[in-house]
């Protein structure tokens, strides 16, 4: 077995408890970082859900021949933005509305005509559901001369677009300051550690062991408690997830992307924060 291994290996049997203490520091300081990723994630799948429910309504005059409608059906189906149109009858639309409107079933039932107008609904595919695709599309369809009016809920799909703006500007701030001091905290523990075994450090610069040669087993030490505090947080967000799952929330799991990422993050921050906090100590010896 190569020295720098044994002795990273033999570190953890020398100093268990501040070795914990370092995967503790670095898993509750990245724990804190899957918690936030967590409740980003579901925010965002919480607004794509709204926004799966865009959807632009062309309401048609009654002169309009099936002709017309079929024509202008294929064409608007033919947009890149569109995923699908769905012609609704006046048969249909009155139908509909004595179905969702049960309070006013006697007034519809008592109509010599029907008042409602044919229409086509038009849903977006995913992606195409930004305000400007959207009024695009709509501006499309009232071209037609025999569209009376089309609506989408501009004001609302502004707000949504907003929120989700809004949203990933937050996410962006707040997901730096915590990964800021989980890096502080992976530091300050990893020093904790060079700091205790500084007399050995010394011997063996003494002896005359090159910097490389000190530095190794304390990176794979770093690396290693790193490796271990990214997992622990991964269990602990996955913990986390489960009991809220079992609860009146709905919460979805991240994306095994992201779980990977905090782990990566987790080993990366071990050996970085070990390398620095060795080459500080050797500068001061």
């Amino acid at each position: 077995m190569p020295y720098a291994l044994r002795e990273a290996l033999s570190a953890f049997r020398r100093t268990p408890l501040l070795a914990g203490l370092s995967v503790l520091a670095i898993a509750f300081a990245l724990f804190v970082i899957g918690l936030f990723g967590l409740t980003a994630f579901n925010i965002r799948r919480a607004i794509e859900k709204v926004e799966e429910k865009v959807e632009i309504v062309a309401y048609l005059t009654d002169e309009a021949t099936p002709a017309q409608v079929q024509g202008a059906e294929a064409e608007v189906k033919a947009l890149p933005q569109v995923a699908s149109v769905r012609y609704v009858t006046k048969t249909e639309a009155l139908a509909t509305a004595q179905a969702e409107m049960e309070e006013f079933k006697d007034v519809f039932t008592d109509l010599e005509n029907n008042p409602l107008p044919a229409s086509f609904e038009v849903s977006l595919k995913a992606g195409n559901r930004s305000p400007a695709q959207v009024e695009r599309v709509a501006k499309r369809m009232e071209a037609y001369p025999f569209v009376e009016d089309v609506r989408y809920g501009r004001d609302w799909l502004n707000t949504i677009y907003a929120l989700r703006r809004i949203a990933a500007g937050v996410a962006m701030v707040i997901g730096g300051a915590f990964a800021l001091v989980a890096a502080i905290v992976i530091a300050t523990a990893v020093r904790i550690t060079v700091f205790a075994r500084r007399e050995e450090i010394s011997i063996m610069r003494l002896v005359g062991a090159t910097d490389g040669f000190v530095q190794r087993p304390f990176l794979l030490e770093g690396l290693a408690s790193g490796l271990a505090g990214g997992l622990l947080a991964a269990l602990l967000t996955y913990v986390t997830y489960r009991l809220l799952g079992s609860s009146k929330f709905q919460v979805e799991w991240m994306p095994s992307e992201w779980i990977v990422i905090v782990v990566l993050v987790g080993t990366a921050f071990g050996l970085l924060s070990s390398l620095v906090a060795v080459r500080r100590h050797l500068a001061e010896v």
